[in-house]
């Protein structure tokens, strides 16, 4: 049998007599340092550049660090090699694989570990009835005297139990508990207690319940992987999902206990300020009423309330608080748009302090574009200007797989109508004129990507837009957009932030640190006119004011976040992920 030694010289001696070049030949090594300098001249682009260079001695340590441990687990847990379900059925394991097939395994990784530990900043770019933490939601409400559930039909089908239309509700006299939620006798909105909802389940009782709940509130596995049906389907069962949750938390007792949890979810994994968005559909309930509310007055004024009492809480001492971007459904005739700009406006003057901006949101590609919104939205800005407030625009835009139509092309009036920040710009990468426009107006780019992958744009994180636009200069910032839906379960951004670590190779540590910067300096902490935000934006932690404090504050815990990388995954740590 031939020896490996053998086989390296015969190797060797073919090459030789081939006449082939080795590496180590001058003329390739000043070829090689010629690529070299190519790659590191276009890097000098990217929107994360300064922040690199700028890094100091323990940060660039613990960014080396982290691409070491990237590389290892790369070889380790992201291989077949390592035994678990996706392997036994038959599933190809590789970095960067779809969300809901990695998120079970990125969660046994060292990197989750530390993404877990790192200041996020802020979180731009949700929708507050999906930062609902389920499963306590749920037990809230089954604690809570008078919550009942109804639906538009009875479920006694498979088909109804996926379909119908449910809702949580209260009463204090009005609940049945005769009749059973699941037969024929069922007469569509009877209010059944949930404890009897629950425990009479057919398929499993309570537990059954609950998880029923979990498929009626969130994209399933199967629903997430089934890219081929389009996503107008998936953007149906997204849309439904919405009404389930807002009924679900949107009675003051729970409410107010749902909107610290949320801030304390947020803040334990390192977001400290969050700019919620809530179109207002689900009507609220202040607590011991029979009827709903009849304006949104009560539940604004007890958001505002759990707020500050969180920040001043010991828990939240971390906490920079939250704002509220008002948001009209963009499905929505004329007559609708202008009834929920008048009430925006209305608002702003009650709670001046908490509505900080406004957007359209619904499915674009099934939505109004901008462009046919344009009376509506010139209107807005003049009823505002006559009201004495300025409620600026945070358009989403680009949320699309079209390239130059009518829904593509709602970046293009997103932009001329002065938006500060653009939500998800899926599609800015195909247009180099408006990603120009967008770095000289320095817009920001709130993209999400775990959403974006979700709702079928892309098949995972590896064919997402967002490196393009880093690597053109565009400011961008992370954000979760949906996590209750969306699979992430919780209200942090760890689960985004992980796949763009997990899934780019040249962003990095250090990428992630100014996607996160980007965010304090793009949050919208107090109102300011246009002319003060692109100068404070421009100005960043050098400026004055509060976003100047705020990133200050955010650059030190990212130094001592460093500092904890060092020290506990140093040169001397073991980053084998199985022991």
């Amino acid at each position: 049998m031939t020896s490996e030694k053998q086989v390296v010289a015969d190797n060797e001696a073919w090459e030789q007599a081939e006449g082939i070049p080795q590496l180590s030949d001058p003329f390739l090594q000043k070829y090689l340092e010629g690529r070299d300098a190519l790659v590191a001249e276009e890097k000098k682009q990217r929107s994360d550049r300064v922040f690199r260079e700028n890094l100091s001695p323990m940060a660039a340590e613990a960014c080396a660090i982290v691409d070491q441990i990237r590389f290892e687990e790369q070889q380790t847990l992201w291989t077949r090699d390592f035994e678990d379900s996706l392997v036994k059925n038959h599933v190809d394991v590789f970095p960067g694989m779809m969300f809901s097939l990695a998120k079970d395994r990125m969660e046994r990784s060292k990197l989750w570990k530390i993404v877990q530990k790192m200041p996020k900043g802020a979180l731009l770019h949700c929708h507050f009835e999906a930062m609902v933490d389920l499963d306590w939601a749920l037990e809230e409400a089954f604690a809570t005297e008078g919550v009942c559930l109804y639906s538009k039909e009875p479920l006694n089908s498979a088909s109804a139990l996926k379909t119908a239309s449910i809702l949580f509700s209260w009463t204090k006299t009005r609940a049945n508990t005769e009749v059973s939620l699941y037969s024929e006798q069922y007469t569509p909105e009877t209010l059944i207690p949930i404890n009897i909802a629950a425990d009479t389940f057919p398929d499993g009782g309570r537990r059954g319940f609950i998880e029923w709940i979990r498929s009626r509130t969130s994209i399933t596995d199967d629903e997430h992987l089934a890219h081929h049906e389009g996503p107008n389907e998936i953007w149906k069962k997204f849309l439904s999902c919405f009404p389930i949750l807002g009924s679900l938390v949107y009675y003051e007792p729970i409410f107010r206990k749902f909107v610290r949890k949320m801030c304390k979810q947020l803040v334990d994994d390192g977001v400290y300020y969050v700019d919620l968005r809530d179109a207002f559909l689900t009507p609220y309930r202040t607590a011991n009423e029979e009827e709903w509310d009849p304006d949104n007055i009560g539940l604004l004024d007890h958001l505002e309330d759990e707020i500050e009492k969180f920040k001043a809480s010991e828990e939240g001492k971390d906490f920079w608080g939250a704002r509220m971007i008002w948001t009209t459904i963009r499905q929505f005739d004329k007559r609708g748009v202008i009834e929920s700009m008048k009430e925006c406006i209305a608002m702003k003057l009650e709670f001046p302090n908490l509505i900080c901006g406004y957007d359209l949101v619904g499915q674009e590609d099934l939505g109004r574009p901008l462009a046919d919104l344009l009376p509506e939205l010139f209107w807005f800005k003049k009823a505002c200007a006559q009201a004495g407030v300025d409620i600026p625009f945070y358009f989403h835009a680009g949320e699309t797989l079209g390239d130059g139509d009518k829904i593509d092309e709602n970046l293009f009036d997103a932009i001329l109508l002065g938006t500060r920040r653009i939500g998800h710009g899926f599609s800015l990468y195909k247009h180099p004129l408006l990603v120009d426009m967008v770095k000289e107006k320095k817009i920001l780019i709130e993209s999400c990507p775990v959403s974006n992958e979700v709702l079928r744009l892309c098949g995972s994180i590896m064919s997402h837009p967002l490196p393009a636009l880093l690597s053109r200069g565009v400011p961008c910032s992370l954000c979760n957009d949906d996590p209750t839906i969306l699979g992430q379960g919780v209200s942090g951004m760890s689960h985004d932030f992980w796949q763009a670590l997990q899934g780019w190779e040249n962003l990095g540590l250090a990428g992630l640190g100014s996607l996160a910067e980007n965010s304090v300096r793009w949050a919208s902490f107090d109102d300011c006119s246009a002319k003060e935000w692109a100068a404070e934006v421009k100005d960043g932690a050098t400026g004055k004011g509060i976003r100047a404090q705020r990133l200050k504050e955010w650059i030190s815990k990212w130094e001592k976040f460093c500092a904890w990388i060092v020290d506990e995954f140093g040169a001397d740590e073991n980053l084998d992920p199985e022991e």
